[in-house]
C-alpha cells in the first residue's frame, strides 16, 4: 500500500461521461452531491456530455446554479465512452478519481466508501457486484451470462481474484490515472484498460462491495454486438504487456 502518513486525499473528483441522459442527470449529480456534503468529503463533479442530442446539456447548466461543485464539460469529438472518461480524466483537479455511470446505477453511497478505502493508502480500489455484500437488481440475464463468462476469462488470462473487472465503477490516486497512459480504448472496453493496467504496472489495489441497479430511465449505451473485439484487443493488448514489458513502467509522483 501507499505510505497513509502523507497526510491523506485532499480532493475527490467523479468523472461521469454522459450522453443523451436528460431523464436522470439531474438527479444522478444531485444525489452524488448531496451524499458526498453529508459526508465532508471535499470533492468535483466532471459530467463530460459526450455529443448528447437532447436536452443533457441545457439540463447540466441548470444543476450548475444549485450544485457548485458540478462542472459540465463537452466533449468535442470524436465521441465514445472511453474518449469521454479520458477527456474528464484530463481535467481533474482531484488526486482521486471515481469514474461512475450516468444513469444512478452506481450507489452514490459507494463513492464515500470508495474514499474512505483509498484513504488507508491503497492505489486503487476496485468495486465488485458479484462478492459477498454486493448485489445487482434488474441485471438482464443475458448480459449476466455474459458478463461473467468474460470476468472468468480475464480472471484465467491475468491470474486474477478480482472477479468483476468490466465494471466501470472504480477508484483511482492520481498517480495511477498518470501511470496508466496511454489510455487507447475509445468505447467501453476503457473499463478493462484502466483497472488491468493498474494490475500490470504495480499499483496496490483491494475490493469492495458494490451495488448496481438497472436504469430506469434512458436507453443502455453499451451495445455487446459492437464491443467484443474491442475488448478482447485491450485485453491481448495488456496481456502482452504483461510478459513482454515487465518493469519498463513507474510510477508518476505528484509534483
Amino acid at each position: 500500500m501507499s505510505d497513509p502518513s502523507d497526510g491523506g486525499l485532499k480532493l475527490l473528483s467523479i468523472v461521469i461521461p454522459a450522453r443523451d441522459e436528460e431523464g436522470c442527470i439531474a438527479s444522478t449529480v444531485e444525489h452524488l452531491h448531496i451524499e458526498l456534503r453529508l459526508q465532508n468529503i471535499p470533492h468535483e463533479i466532471i459530467v463530460v456530455d459526450d455529443g448528447s442530442t437532447d436536452r443533457t446539456w441545457e439540463i447540466l447548466q441548470e444543476v450548475r446554479t444549485r450544485v457548485t461543485n458540478l462542472r459540465p464539460t463537452q466533449n468535442p469529438g470524436p465521441n465514445g465512452f472511453g474518449r469521454a472518461v479520458t477527456w474528464g480524466l484530463d481535467r481533474m483537479n482531484g488526486d482521486a478519481v471515481v469514474i461512475m455511470m450516468a444513469d444512478e446505477s452506481d450507489d452514490c453511497r459507494d463513492v464515500v466508501r470508495y474514499w474512505n478505502r483509498l484513504n488507508e493508502g491503497y492505489d486503487c480500489v476496485f468495486g465488485s457486484r458479484f462478492i459477498k455484500g454486493g448485489g445487482v437488481i434488474d441485471y438482464p440475464r443475458i448480459k449476466l451470462l455474459l458478463n461473467r463468462l468474460a470476468n472468468f476469462f480475464l480472471r484465467v488470462l491475468f491470474r486474477i481474484k478480482l472477479n468483476d473487472t468490466t465494471n466501470a465503477f472504480k477508484a483511482y490516486r492520481w498517480e495511477v490515472i498518470q501511470g496508466c497512459r496511454p489510455l487507447i480504448a475509445p468505447h467501453f472496453n476503457i473499463t478493462v484498460e484502466l483497472p488491468l493496467k493498474a494490475i500490470v504496472r504495480g499499483f496496490s489495489w483491494t475490493t469492495m462491495p458494490i451495488t448496481w441497479r438497472n436504469r430506469r430511465t434512458g436507453t443502455p449505451k453499451l451495445k455487446i454486438q459492437e464491443m467484443g473485439s474491442r475488448y478482447l484487443f485491450i485485453c491481448l493488448y495488456v496481456w502482452l504487456e504483461k510478459y513482454f514489458s515487465k518493469g519498463d513502467y513507474k510510477r508518476v509522483k505528484r509534483g
